[in-house]
């Protein structure tokens, strides 16, 4: 059911577009950058949950830390093209990414399961490779709980200013940012911190506790072909319009960003020049599904930051502008971990194992109720498809950081052996005449239907 929702809602969602661009034809919406007059204002009325921080706001230790992380990771060759799936079809991504977050966590997005990097976390015996691999993950660790602070105080300001209706200060904030002005700002948010209603805190800090990072690389000149950006012409995109995906709902997204500006590639002083500067790194964003509305262009230098608080995730969609400087940026999240996690997938097969009734020599089913074989047969799938299937599909990518995924992947491989036999001893069962007949219509029915998906599944691995 959730399987032919998703799919009727990204159909919809397709048309949709279709339909914008035809509407469209040559003409193109407009957009702002800050060198325009209404820029603050749009800002503040349409987009005013985009929090921007300039890099001088950031303490310089953190940003010589997160920067040589970066330096590091791509020297060591840990940047990786992802193959993606999107409408049945795999695409090579041309941003290059990695995720590092807590250890046994993963993140989903366009079919692809990534499995994150472990940062070196309290009770975890972690193994790094070398110990610059051990100080990069260190530095991005350092930079997530930096980045949780920052959106909890960025929260609270918001909450104040709507309570109390402060309309005209978070213009003068938001243009502030750009002025290069902000620590004002901060210290403001230390105050506001004390006004927050208790009963918030708990949803505020599960809205920004940061459980990975997904860390992006380019260098868009080794790109061969970047797409253009279709509704406003804002020129070739690094990453096309989308909403982040298996986030926790209203959960805050924080974005660092550094590209390797140098003297050769200088921002365009030219008057002539309309719109936003093609040589600098921009961040799009753009309220979903409207066109009335001029989308925003804002420039990204090295070591900026940038906040997508609350629901803006989910009522606009951003994308990312390619300047001509390579660039980094390290996205932190909070994935939704209630299906995501190694502690999650040993438990389903705990689950599973239930029904297998083990002697000294033999084994046997517990259950042949329709229900129970139905549920065992989808964690068999899950195992296979969604963790055994992505983890090796995308190679000993993994074991450039650690080995810590290795034992894991191994407990998995032995859970899904066991069901296996499960899945052999159920069809030596349904062939058996004995069976009230209904019953067993009933479990043959739900077990084919599962069979046929994974034999669906396996041809589809297969191609890829």
């Amino acid at each position: 059911g959730g399987t032919m929702k998703r799919r009727a809602g990204e159909r919809e969602k397709e048309l949709k577009k279709k339909k914008l661009l035809e509407e469209l034809g040559e003409n193109r919406l407009p957009y702002l950058t800050p060198a325009d007059a209404d820029f603050h204002q749009l800002w503040k009325t349409r987009y005013s949950k985009l929090i921007f921080r300039k890099s001088d706001t950031v303490p310089e230790e953190l940003h010589q830390m997160v920067q040589e992380s970066f330096l590091t990771l791509r020297e060591h060759n840990c940047f990786f093209q992802d193959l993606v799936r999107i409408k049945g079809k795999d695409f090579l991504t041309p941003v290059s990414r990695i995720l590092i977050g807590n250890p046994g966590c993963t993140y989903k997005y366009l079919n692809t399961r990534l499995f994150t990097v472990p940062w070196p976390t309290e009770g975890y015996d972690i193994k790094y490779c070398s110990p610059q691999i051990h100080d990069a993950c260190k530095a991005l660790m350092r930079l997530n709980d930096y980045l949780h602070i920052e959106a909890v105080k960025a929260l609270q300001g918001q909450n104040l200013f709507e309570t109390k209706e402060i309309k005209d200060t978070t213009v003068i904030d938001r243009e502030k940012s750009f002025a290069s002005s902000l620590p004002e700002q901060g210290s403001v948010s230390k105050d506001q911190s004390s006004a927050c209603v208790p009963e918030d805190d708990r949803s505020l800090k599960n809205r920004t506790s940061y459980n990975l990072t997904l860390l992006n690389y380019m260098d868009p000149l080794q790109v061969l072909y970047l797409k253009q950006e279709p509704y406003f012409g804002m020129g070739n995109m690094a990453v096309s319009w989308h909403h982040d995906e298996n986030l926790v709902e209203r959960s805050t997204v924080a974005v660092y960003s550094y590209s390797c500006e140098d003297s050769a590639i200088e921002e365009s002083n030219e008057q002539e020049l309309k719109g936003r500067d093609p040589a600098v790194w921009h961040v799009g964003l753009k309220v979903a599904w409207d066109i009335e509305t001029p989308g925003l262009a804002v420039p990204l230098h090295q070591g900026d930051i940038y906040l997508m608080l609350d629901d803006l995730n989910m009522t606009h969609q951003h994308c990312v502008l390619a300047g001509l400087s390579p660039r980094f940026s390290s996205t932190h999240r909070v994935a939704d971990s209630s299906r995501g996690t190694l502690e999650y997938i040993l438990g389903r097969c705990e689950v599973a194992l239930q029904n297998l009734q083990t002697d000294s020599d033999s084994m046997a089913l517990k259950s042949l109720e329709a229900a129970v074989v139905k549920e065992v047969e989808e964690i068999h799938n899950e195992v296979e498809f969604e963790w055994l299937r992505q983890f090796w599909f995308q190679g000993k990518r993994y074991l450039k950081f650690t080995d810590w995924w290795l034992k894991p992947m191994a407990k998995l491989e032995e859970f899904w052996r066991k069901l296996e036999i499960i899945t052999s001893l159920v069809l030596a069962e349904v062939r058996k005449e004995q069976q009230i007949e209904e019953q067993r219509n009933e479990t043959i029915s739900c077990f084919l239907l599962l069979l046929k998906e994974r034999q669906k599944l396996r041809q589809e691995w297969t191609a890829r």
